[in-house]
């Protein structure tokens, strides 16, 4: 999922390349809503095993209400950071563990 602020406007697609597609919609070179409402921030993502799977998950997740989003997104990202960094492999040090 995607956002533009905490508690902001959310986005959910389905990809086979995060970082590709992250790295598409940060520099705005895919027209659409995410150019059009400045979605930037990867605030929440879930891997799956295969693209079907994949599909089925993001149909289902479009269904749900947006008290539901907020709550896996903060359940995984209570500050809403963008975990783009952290999916690159380039921790942005902005989350901290449960230690």
């Amino acid at each position: 999922m995607m956002s533009n602020q905490r508690n902001g406007t959310l986005y959910i697609s389905v990809t086979s390349d995060l970082i590709k597609r992250m790295w598409q919609h940060k520099n705005e070179v895919v027209d659409g809503f995410t150019k059009k409402y400045k979605l930037q921030s990867l605030v929440w993502y879930e891997p799956q095993e295969t693209m079907e799977s994949a599909i089925t998950r993001e149909k289902a997740l479009k269904y749900w209400h947006r008290v539901w989003k907020v709550r896996i997104i903060e359940q995984m990202n209570p500050d809403w950071c963008d975990l783009y960094n952290e999916v690159i492999g380039l921790d942005s040090g902005l989350r901290q563990n449960d230690d």
